[in-house]
């Protein structure tokens, strides 16, 4: 039984990243797919597409590496976990690593990296960082 499905599929990304795999599957879910779709948006994935598969869809990611090789992804965190939830508001929300880095939160309005959630003025539950 899995307890933290975030936690999973960040693990998954962060191992996939290590051994230089260009793709990575994980189960599908709103909150994942919403989470593929910032890490397109901000440049550290490729795609992502839903594969149909049984029992439940996955979600495959295209990962994406520098021009000589090098890792995109060097670092990612879970902020809150199933027993430790962290909220945040928007002007508590500071840039990770100076801003090469980025925050997730799932927000009202979905889920949103940190500097969409700055610039709309949303607050939310912090997923994850990675840099």
């Amino acid at each position: 039984m899995m307890t933290d499905p975030i936690a999973d599929m960040l693990t998954r990304i962060r191992n996939a990243v290590r051994v230089e795999r260009a793709t990575v599957e994980v189960p599908s879910s709103k909150v994942k797919r919403g989470l593929a779709e910032v890490l397109k948006r901000e440049g550290f994935i490729w795609d992502w597409r839903e594969v149909e598969s049984d029992p439940v869809p996955r979600l495959q990611l295209e990962l994406k590496y520098g021009p000589n090789g090098e890792r995109l992804i060097r670092h990612i965190r879970r902020v809150s976990s199933p027993g430790r939830r962290v909220y945040s508001r928007s002007a508590r929300l500071r840039p990770v690593l100076g801003g090469l880095g980025i925050s997730i939160l799932s927000t009202s309005s979905g889920v949103v990296s940190d500097r969409e959630a700055r610039q709309k003025k949303l607050g939310g539950e912090v997923l994850c960082e990675l840099w």
